[in-house]
């Protein structure tokens, strides 16, 4: 359903503020420096990594040297005060599955094999994050009850309904009610260069809907899929205002110097990150 006040076309997609803090360039959401959180897109640049996964590169799940993509996280987290072991993030697979974190974890690093799509956690003094390069990375908090959540979102997530099952696993494990949520949408392919088949249409059609609302047909069997709009439809309808949405207007594909994109490289890429930290 969609709530009272809430309509798809007026939520806000802007270009987010592009912030250099040490080494790292990454976009912030309005409220990614608010009082308690951190929160942002990293973009590919301000690493080490050597082409094609330059520079960088967040994903362990590429052809890179490991240690330069140990190098990389700890740059990014160093960037906020934090030791390598305080970040957390999942092996994603596409699938609908929600890490919660409630309680303190000394060691963190036992996550990469936990298979999910999306962490929400209450605890403070943490950086969760998914991997991106291409899908879209998105960020939610809710600042009175102080949890934050982050979610991969690929077609086959967003056919799942992972965005709401996430809001939902918020609001039955630590009481987060839709409407206290912000949200931010960060970069991802945009619908002029994501062309889909029939199967992709079919999963939708049996998943989540708005299938009308975010494709279209342009050729037989062939259609334009737009999955910003698709996280945006999902979100208003699990209860967020349009006015605590954000979404950014780039397009990784198109923006080589900024981001890595799965499609545009073939494959042969590496991956940025959202992320997200409750501040201790």
């Amino acid at each position: 359903m969609v709530f009272p006040g809430a309509s798809i076309l007026h939520t806000e997609s802007y270009r987010m503020k592009l912030i250099k803090q040490g080494k790292v360039h990454f976009l912030q959401p309005s409220w990614g420096a608010d009082t308690g959180v951190q929160a942002g897109f990293s973009t590919r640049n301000g690493g080490i990594s050597r082409p094609p996964y330059n520079s960088l590169n967040l994903g362990f799940n590429t052809e890179d040297l490991g240690y330069n993509v140990d190098g990389n996280r700890s740059t990014l987290v160093r960037t906020f005060d934090l030791q390598p072991n305080q970040l957390l993030t999942v092996n994603q697979v596409h699938g609908t599955d929600i890490l919660v974190i409630d309680q303190p974890n000394p060691d963190l690093s036992h996550f990469l094999t936990v298979e999910a799509d999306a962490i929400i956690t209450d605890q403070p003094g943490i950086m969760i994050g998914v991997l991106v390069a291409d899908c879209y990375p998105v960020l939610l908090y809710c600042a009175s009850k102080k949890v934050v959540g982050v979610v991969h979102v690929g077609w086959r997530g967003a056919a799942a309904g992972i965005i709401e099952k996430t809001i939902s696993a918020m609001q039955v494990n630590f009481d987060c009610q839709p409407q206290e949520l912000v949200a931010a949408v960060g970069p991802g392919i945009g619908a002029h260069r994501y062309e889909v088949d029939r199967k992709v249409r079919d999963e939708f059609r049996k998943g989540t809907g708005h299938w009308e609302k975010i494709a279209e047909e342009t050729s037989l069997g062939k259609f334009q899929l737009d999955l910003k709009k698709s996280c945006l439809l999902q979100l208003e309808s699990a209860g967020l205002a349009a006015s605590s949405i954000q979404a950014s207007d780039e397009c990784t594909c198109c923006h080589r110097e900024l981001f890595f994109s799965y499609r545009r490289d073939g494959g042969n890429t590496g991956r940025q990150m959202g992320f997200v930290l409750l501040e201790g």
